[in-house]
């Protein structure tokens, strides 16, 4: 079971949506290929179809996630636990920097953002899953372990 939110489940609908359209133009293309005549020997063709069988297991992958996908309602919580979808400020106790992070499913990658993202699955969103504000949280990380206190949840 994946757990998303409502923002995450709405972007990956809207780029099914697009893909859906894709493979429409994807078929017209096809179509557009075939007609140029011998299909064994129609690089056009065989690179739409390559296309189309692409953009179909994509549609297939993110129809399969959506159908088990949980939306996250952070309306019964406590304001102070933090969630998936919750903005934290988090102090590294060794050093005492402070940075911000939010919780989500699935990283955009977005780097414009003025937080981290950190997916529920990893090392850093386990611990802060259900956390609270004042808590310091024991990190197992790659490079070592790291302890961060809970300052606030943002959002």
């Amino acid at each position: 079971m994946e757990i998303l939110t409502p923002e995450e489940k709405k972007r990956l609908e809207t780029t099914l949506s697009e893909l859906r359209v894709r493979g429409k133009e994807l078929i017209e293309r096809i179509a557009e290929a075939r007609a140029l005549g011998d299909l064994k020997e129609n690089a056009e063709y065989h690179s739409a179809r390559e296309d189309q069988a692409q953009n179909n297991a994509r549609i297939k992958q993110l129809e399969d996630r959506l159908a088990v996908a949980q939306v996250a309602d952070n309306t019964s919580l406590p304001e102070d636990m933090v969630f998936i979808g919750a903005t934290v400020k988090l102090r590294e106790v060794d050093t005492g920097d402070e940075d911000l992070y939010r919780i989500v499913g699935e990283a955009t990658g977005d780097m414009s953002v003025d937080y981290v993202e950190v997916t529920v699955n990893s090392p850093l969103g386990t611990s802060l899953m259900k956390s609270r504000v004042g808590e310091t949280v024991r990190v197992d990380l790659p490079r070592g372990e790291a302890r961060y206190l809970i300052v606030e949840i943002v959002a």
